[in-house]
């Protein structure tokens, strides 16, 4: 071992509240200073049980003056508290011997909990108490968010440890400082307001502290809005310092004729998008572009432009989908679209998938590596190390939320060296399949039979268009994807009928089934969409294998019972009517199918042999089938907003008018919750894909409603984007000044409140 090779560290075993700690990403010292309570108590004042109101959380000290075990209606401790002013007791259901010998009758304790009233009298259940006596804290209590192994005297402690050992010193420039005070009257230091959240005096507002308003607050929420401003514009600046090629065709070229083959035209949008796109593309920066647009507005034709613009500047191209049904939905646009253009050139479209054969698979990579695949579809299987692309340009990655951080930067990573220049890079170089993040930059060619075949110039990394059907609202656009270039397809193509919702209670489940009868007869096919598919204690729903058995009964009853499904991979050739003419043949589908049966079944509803498919949500996006006009949601008060969305999208793609009814079930004997009829209710009022994602927002929050786009990253923990907007429009103009003017304070600042995990924008 050389003498400045790293030297192993013993390190010493952590302890469980240290693992726990570690757990919580409490790690530095300014990790634990910026954990902030979740709540505060009071323990700074002792209240007279005859003053006590109610639903008070209140500390008393009094004497016991009565103290059993009972056993009716279970076993229990009851303790009476006297402190001259009144009684109450005090009930324990969990206790230990130490309990009743510390509240034993004549012991004077005090006490702090929730006044209950009752038959009975006051009660406090499961009261905190110690000895009386010994001063009065002269701040209130923090609270902390924690876990089973980190008790809150514990975390007190290491927070409070945390503060003192934190460099807390001004980040802030003095010109940002007096336009803070602009947007908040009276800014406090970050020193300031950290001290005052973590200790808070007892006179201090507690509506303040929780509804976040407090000036403390403020400049928290502020320094939060910057720092994650700052990692986004910096993420894009190192961006822009990397090369990919620049993607140019020729007039006449693949994209042109790919326009004159399609059977319908482009909507103004679509043009629209698309040239923002093939803009990007002819760029030697790598793009790094959002598209968005509703349900059906027509994203995959556009994505097929990019990738002919890629293909004919002699590059490849790759197209991830989160499920195999999504991604078997594109690769049949797309060969049916691209492959009479590409045979004349000796290129094709590969498939690759996890439940591919090893001769097939094989076959793919052989073509994937030697060039001979200009355009790969598939799902995560696109990202294993066994992929070796001969010069991937251009990555495009459908429903991105559905994907982790780490799986798009390693489709990212995928730009390594062809085989012709193989052996003019280092051994060191990193493997061509790192998943863990981009590679190094490496010498290129673009591949045989391109006008650009000597091109030697270093490309860091390929383009990346991202697509999603939840549109994102204003609000985040600017805040979690403020480091991306966003293009919208804002209408929908001709033809399309709008669809009707209706929010129907399950008691009128039989006319339900009558519609689709009458839908079925009509020539039509639906889709009814169920949550589970095992029968489950904890959640009282409807499972596909249930249903299926039930529809199949209703629909066929007087009638020749029609093929029973699921099927073999095999029987998807099946006649164009059921047997004897007259059933209705009810299809089942969900994730745990064999991937060979959901083919079968998919290619049965696709042709329009099969009347009615009962789902799971397997078929939530990428599904088109026109025919389809009625759609199904059993228990929609457990879907989320956008998940509805999109599974009303897969009806109304023809010219028959449509209709989604959703289906919900409240509780025995109650109502539905708050949220779950603020969603059926959105659901009913619009189609628009922007007002549903406005108030899903609304309801959810941002962390859930971005999902796995921000696994990793700069998550807001103290900003609300719904009622901080000045402090986001603040931020953004501030990040812009300070990497320009400050930009070791503005590395400072994003080490301070992301640290490793600004990383993670890169993708």
């Amino acid at each position: 071992m050389t003498a400045d090779a790293p030297q192993p560290v013993h390190r010493k075993e952590l302890s469980a509240p240290q693992k726990a700690l570690h757990k919580l990403g409490l790690v530095r010292s300014i990790d634990l200073a910026l954990h902030l309570p979740l709540r505060y108590e009071d323990e700074t004042r002792i209240v007279r049980l005859a003053d006590a109101r109610e639903g008070q959380s209140v500390q008393v000290e009094g004497t016991v003056t009565h103290s059993e075990i009972t056993l009716r209606p279970r076993r229990q401790l009851l303790v009476t508290l006297d402190d001259g002013s009144d009684t109450c007791t005090l009930r324990f259901f969990s206790f230990y011997p130490s309990h009743q010998k510390a509240l034993a009758v004549g012991a004077r304790v005090r006490v702090r909990g929730e006044i209950r009233g009752g038959f009975m009298g006051r009660t406090i259940m499961h009261p905190a108490f110690h000895a009386a006596g010994g001063e009065l804290p002269n701040a209130l209590t923090p609270v902390y968010p924690t876990s089973a192994q980190l008790p809150q005297a514990y975390l007190r402690k290491v927070v409070a440890s945390g503060l003192a050992r934190a460099d807390l010193s001004e980040t802030l420039p003095r010109e940002l400082l007096g336009s803070l005070q602009e947007v908040v009257r009276a800014p406090w230091t970050l020193h300031e307001a950290l001290r005052y959240l973590h200790q808070p005096g007892p006179d201090v507002s507690l509506d303040a502290l929780e509804d976040r308003s407090h000036p403390a607050w403020q400049r928290l929420k502020a320094e939060e809005l910057l720092a994650q401003q700052l990692s986004q514009l910096t993420a894009k600046r190192e961006r822009d310092a990397l090369r990919a090629p620049p993607l140019r065709t020729a007039p006449g070229g693949l994209p042109e004729q790919l326009l004159g083959l399609l059977p319908f035209a482009l909507t103004a949008a679509q043009r629209r998008v698309g040239e923002e796109i093939a803009r990007d593309l002819a760029r030697p920066v790598p793009m790094h572009r959002l598209l968005q647009g509703d349900v059906g507005s027509g994203k995959t034709v556009v994505a097929a432009l990019a990738a002919a613009i890629a293909i004919d500047s002699g590059w490849q191209c790759a197209l991830m989908a989160p499920t195999e049904i999504l991604a078997e939905q594109h690769f049949a646009k797309l060969i049916g679209w691209l492959e009479p253009l590409l045979a004349p050139r000796g290129k094709r479209v590969a498939w690759l998938t996890g439940s591919q054969k090893k001769k097939q698979r094989t076959e793919m990579l052989a073509l994937i590596a030697s060039g001979e695949a200009a355009l790969v579809v598939g799902t995560h299987a696109v990202i294993q190390d066994q992929v070796v692309f001969l010069n991937l340009a251009l990555a495009i990655i459908d429903e991105q939320h559905r994907f982790g951080v780490a799986q798009r930067l390693a489709l990212r990573s995928k730009m390594g060296p062809p085989p012709s220049l193989a052996h003019s890079v280092s051994p060191l170089s990193p493997s061509r399949g790192n998943a863990g993040g981009p590679a190094e930059p490496v010498p290129r060619r673009s591949g045989p039979g391109d006008a650009h075949a000597t091109d030697t110039t270093v490309y860091g990394e390929p383009h990346l268009l991202m697509m999603t059907a939840t549109p994102i609202p204003r609000t985040l656009a600017m805040s979690y994807y403020a480091d991306l270039d966003v293009s919208t397809i804002d209408e929908l193509p001709p033809g399309r009928t709008p669809i009707v919702t209706k929010v129907v209670s399950d008691q009128r489940r039989h006319e339900v089934i009558e519609r689709i009868r009458a839908q079925v007869a009509q020539g039509r096919q639906v889709y009814w969409v169920c949550p589970l598919i095992e029968e489950s204690e904890a959640l009282d729903l409807s499972n596909a294998t249930a249903t299926h058995a039930e529809l199949s009964e209703e629909l066929n009853r007087n009638t020749v019972a029609a093929t029973s499904l699921p099927l073999r991979a095999d029987d998807a050739e099946a006649p164009a009517e059921p047997p004897g003419g007259v059933g209705v043949l009810v299809g089942l589908l969900h994730s745990r199918m064999p991937v060979a049966e959901k083919k079968a079944v998919m290619a049965l509803f696709s042709a329009g042999h099969m009347g009615v498919l009962v789902s799971t949500t397997v078929i939530e996006v990428g599904v088109d089938v026109p025919n389809a006009s009625l759609m199904v949601i059993e228990h929609a008060e457990r879907f989320g907003l956008s998940q509805l969305h999109q599974l009303r999208g897969r009806v109304g793609r023809g010219a028959a008018a449509s209709a989604c009814v959703l289906l919900y079930s409240p509780p025995d004997g109650g109502r539905l919750s708050e949220t779950a009829r603020e969603r059926l209710k959105a659901m009913a009022e619009t189609n628009d894909g922007f007002e549903i994602a406005r108030r899903d927002l609304e309801i959810r929050g941002p962390g859930e409603f971005l999902g796995a786009r921000q696994s990793g990253a700069a998550m807001l923990r103290f900003a609300d984007l719904a009622t901080d907007g000045h402090l986001l429009d603040w931020a953004r103009s501030a990040a812009t000044q300070m990497l320009a003017q400050h930009p070791q304070a503005a590395e400072k600042h994003i080490a301070r409140w992301l640290g490793t995990k600004a990383e993670y924008l890169k993708a």
